[in-house]
């Protein structure tokens, strides 16, 4: 068969269609939504069988490096910020890190706070002079540098740790502690943080972003939790998505050899922290941070996470984190079975009796309990439920953190006569909560607390308590006027 040859008048007709369509393709209105709403499907379709992501950035990008390394190129290496300081809590934007040791690059040295104040060797706490020397930060732990010297070490660029990290250059020394992580590390760690938000308002929420990771360069990830699981309890249900790094971690990010910078880190150091005024008074390592600005709400939005997750059902979460029983709740934590540090029993045994008096006389719910004998979701219930607490000084007294602060909330601690130590007396004054302490038949609170002491007895199984006394007080407090909870 010959090749087939179109005529000129077939030329002209293909060439007439051809220009009609790129007439009319021009003149169509062209959609102006996004490439998702280009390809939403019809709702005529039906889909249910079919396992289809919707299309994200994430989805079309799976394979872009969506965090590429922190560069300057030819220019002047970015200096770090101190955003908020005070011995023992810093927050830095831009800290640098090459070969463990990390690096303040300023090219105003005479502003950044003293080595001693920011960070330590992470030596355990002993007492004496050669210990605290063992504490002493070299150019190991930290340096202040130039932007010019920054430059020649670090070169044009640094891996980014992006988001906010907390780091606790702390040992395991106190880390494995209900009351040293909730009360302290913890304590700290968000007060500090929180003075960047300090208008949260009563409903807890604050425009913060919630910390990527906590990083323990100094313990391993099989010394951190408590005995009695608390510490991960807290910490997973405040914070959902954050992950953890521990010595080992660390190790292998320096093992790389090569510069990363942090976003924005929060720096707490329990040594350096006892370099600091407030703590001088009150031997609290988070006292310190009270120095910065706040809302005196900035803890309710950690209570709200913990409680809302703990309370046993939807109608007592709301109840515990946004409102008060109406009915006064008083719960004695006793110490009765542990074998140390526990009442008199027959004295004991009289402060229940008056406590349950209470009950049956004014209609208060009273509870008398073992906090190890309860589970971590009672605990947490029990707790935010509370209108007082008592105990002997001991770590079921943490729970106070749990409490909802209000003019009638109140902690009695019971001593033994003499001894004082600040720990829930300052944390509960620290949450806007009054505290009691107790020597037998005499109570005690601030501005007139004793000096802190540990006689003979205090850590004993014959501890007095005048149980009528205690049963007075809790009366007292509870019949405040009622416009105060308003």
């Amino acid at each position: 068969m010959p090749p087939f040859t179109p005529t000129a008048r077939e030329l002209c007709l293909l060439t007439a269609l051809f220009v009609g369509l790129l007439y009319l393709s021009a003149t169509f209105p062209r959609p102006s939504g996004s490439v998702t709403e280009l390809i939403r499907p019809s709702p005529h379709v039906v889909q249910d069988a079919l396992d289809v992501q919707p299309l994200t950035l994430e989805t079309q990008y799976t394979l872009q490096a969506l965090n590429p390394p922190f560069s300057w190129g030819s220019g002047q290496v970015p200096e770090t910020e101190i955003v908020a300081h005070v011995p023992g809590w810093t927050i830095f934007d831009r800290l640098y890190i090459l070969n463990g040791t990390a690096y303040v690059v300023s090219d105003s040295p005479e502003n950044v706070p003293e080595r001693k104040y920011i960070i330590s060797t992470a030596a355990f706490i002993e007492n004496g002079p050669e210990a605290e020397a063992r504490r002493i930060p070299g150019d190991k732990e930290m340096r202040v540098i130039s932007t010019e010297e920054a430059r020649r070490l670090f070169g044009t660029e640094a891996e980014r740790l992006d988001g906010v990290t907390w780091l606790a250059n702390d040992p395991k020394q106190f880390i494995t502690h209900y009351y040293h992580w909730s009360a302290e590390l913890f304590f700290g760690f968000w007060r500090t943080y929180s003075s960047l938000d300090p208008t949260i308002p009563p409903s807890g929420e604050t425009t913060l972003p919630a910390p990527r990771r906590l990083i323990f360069p100094h313990i391993d990830a099989a010394n951190w939790r408590d005995y009695a699981a608390m510490n991960q309890w807290v910490l997973r249900t405040a914070f959902p998505s954050i992950s953890m790094e521990f010595m080992n971690d660390w190790k292998e990010r320096v093992a790389l050899g090569h510069p990363f910078v942090l976003d924005r880190v929060v720096l707490a150091d329990r040594a350096a922290a006892m370099n600091g005024e407030m703590f001088l008074r009150t031997q609290r390592t988070a006292a310190n941070a009270f120095s910065l600005p706040g809302s005196v709400n900035w803890w309710t939005t950690i209570r709200n996470n913990v409680v809302g997750f703990s309370t046993l059902d939807e109608n007592a979460g709301a109840m515990s984190v946004g409102g008060v029983p109406t009915r006064p709740v008083i719960t004695y934590i006793s110490r009765q079975g542990w074998n140390r540090r526990m009442l008199i029993q027959a004295d004991h045994d009289r402060l229940v009796q008056e406590l349950y008096r209470l009950r049956d006389t004014y209609g208060y719910e009273v509870n008398v309990v073992e906090m190890d004998k309860l589970t971590r979701i009672e605990q947490f219930h029990l707790a935010a439920r509370t209108t007082i607490m008592m105990g002997v000084h001991g770590n079921g007294l943490t729970s106070l953190l749990w409490m909802r602060p209000t003019p009638r909330s109140t902690v009695m601690e019971f001593f033994f006569p003499g001894g004082f130590a600040h720990d829930y007396e300052y944390t509960t004054r620290a949450l806007g909560m009054v505290h009691y302490g107790f020597w037998g038949d005499r109570y005690f609170t601030r501005p007139d607390v004793p000096p802190v002491a540990y006689p003979e007895g205090f850590q004993g199984n014959s501890i007095p308590i005048d149980g009528a006394l205690v049963a007075e007080l809790c009366h007292e407090r509870l019949t405040l006027s009622e416009e105060a909870d308003d």
